[in-house]
């Protein structure tokens, strides 16, 4: 609810604006896979490290349209936040700033949904940079690939919780792993998973 809030006040706010486009409904049938990699598991602590994204149009996952970002490294990159994503500092030599890094993002997503794992994690951390920026939110609609995966297999599972860790929903999905915990790697993999969840065999749940 404070979501739709705020996504129909900053809709007013924008409609003049040149990112006014972003709060009109889409109606084309393209999704975003997103990733960011970031310093932190709380978005009030997060600064962005680098952000990957690939589109996804019916059956196709087209990776030769895709977005791959790396940002200059923030001041809170230390050694413990180093041992979670692997990014070093020299590995952010060639990064480009915040600002220009969300106009990228816009530019690609358009008013497109975004799908993602743990996918309200990125966008929270995105909009929180969004609104010191530029004053909004990411308005677009979220798709959650544990969701997707969950609602398709529940009706076969008896009995206990389903298992929604990335790893195993590849594993069930018979899917290979690209780059794990790398922005581009991490979105091409959930986009894969996606389309083979929507338009291919629904995945068994035996152990």
């Amino acid at each position: 609810m404070l979501r739709a809030i705020r996504r129909f006040r900053d809709k007013r706010t924008q409609k003049k604006g040149v990112w006014a486009h972003l709060f009109e409904k889409y109606d084309g049938d393209e999704v975003v896979s997103l990733d960011l990699e970031t310093t932190s598991l709380d978005v009030d602590k997060a600064s962005i490290l680098s952000i990957g994204a690939v589109r996804i149009c019916g059956k196709r996952v087209k990776t030769s349209d895709r977005l791959e970002i790396s940002l200059k490294p923030p001041a809170n990159l230390t050694a413990e936040s180093i041992k979670i994503h692997k990014i070093r500092a020299k590995d952010l030599a060639e990064g480009i700033e915040l600002r220009d890094a969300l106009e990228q993002v816009l530019g690609f997503i358009g008013n497109r949904p975004i799908l993602g794992y743990y996918v309200n994690y990125d966008i929270r951390v995105l909009s929180k940079f969004l609104r010191q920026e530029f004053g909004f939110d990411l308005p677009n609609k979220a798709i959650e690939l544990s969701h997707v995966y969950h609602d398709i297999i529940k009706w076969k599972h008896v009995g206990g919780d389903v298992d929604l860790r990335f790893d195993t929903i590849a594993a069930k999905l018979d899917m290979p792993i690209i780059q794990r915990h790398t922005a581009l790697g991490d979105a091409i993999t959930v986009a894969l998973m996606y389309v083979r969840l929507k338009h291919g065999d629904s995945p068994s749940v035996t152990s």
